[in-house]
């Protein structure tokens, strides 16, 4: 577990919180947001072309609330599961375990995903 940031920085459709990751032995980036009180992370890929999905920083849900988006083609994707909902893309998103505990949010390593060290 790796903490990433207070619990109170995830607010219900509002902006991630982004953090750097290592996947498949390429440097990236993760991203957390808070969809009806949960939290969800992914890496920040769209599945169409891999490509980082903000089109502001740190800013995935589109104009509802409801759909993360991607800035570049319009793919949208379910913030509860990563899966396409609609628009160009293979599959889904990348999903980053995460868990909150004690009000911070941590994220998960994996045997691909690790985090970025300097």
């Amino acid at each position: 577990m790796i903490p990433l940031c207070p619990s109170a920085d995830l607010i219900d459709s509002g902006d991630g919180v982004p953090f750097a990751v290592v996947y498949c032995s390429r440097a990236g980036r993760g991203f957390a947001i808070r969809y009806q009180g949960q939290v969800y992370a992914y890496l920040n890929q769209c599945s169409h072309v891999p490509m980082e999905m903000d089109y502001q920083p740190n800013h995935f849900f589109d104009g509802t609330g409801h759909w993360l988006m991607c800035a570049t083609h319009g793919a949208i994707y379910s913030p509860q599961t990563g899966h396409c909902r609609m628009g160009p893309c293979r599959g889904g998103l990348i999903k980053i375990d995460v868990s909150e505990v004690g009000g911070v949010v941590h994220w998960h390593t994996a045997p691909n995903l690790k985090p970025l060290e300097f």
